[in-house]
């Protein structure tokens, strides 16, 4: 995973953050289907080999668990790119985890090969 170039002080809260990695060109932003990741943007559904997770950033709530969430900043084959957005805990989107963990499982293959 390639490490984006971040200010601290400016990612106390989610909407600092995503702030920043728009400003680093991850302007679109996407959203998990059964069929895939579609970007809001251009209505694309990109399918698990055809991501790539830049970084993400996790936000804990101080006083309420429910709170708890993780900005992912990806990459698509084709140069798209943007943010995707995800409970986590008890309160996580199943079909944005399903689709993270095909990614995440598709580039330690490709790692080891």
């Amino acid at each position: 995973m390639t490490k984006l170039a971040t200010n601290i002080g400016e990612m106390t809260t989610l909407t600092s953050c995503i702030r920043m990695v728009e400003s680093l060109g991850f302007k679109a932003q996407f959203q998990a289907s059964k069929e895939g990741l579609q970007s809001l943007s251009t209505q694309y559904i990109y399918f698990p080999a055809e991501i790539k997770i830049v970084n993400f950033y996790r936000f804990e709530g101080a006083s309420n668990p429910e709170d708890n969430c993780i900005l992912y900043a990806i990459e698509a084959n084709n140069g798209e790119r943007g943010t995707l957005v995800n409970a986590y805990g008890a309160g996580n989107d199943s079909l944005v985890s399903n689709f993270i963990l095909e990614v995440e499982n598709i580039h330690k293959k490709i790692d080891k090969e």
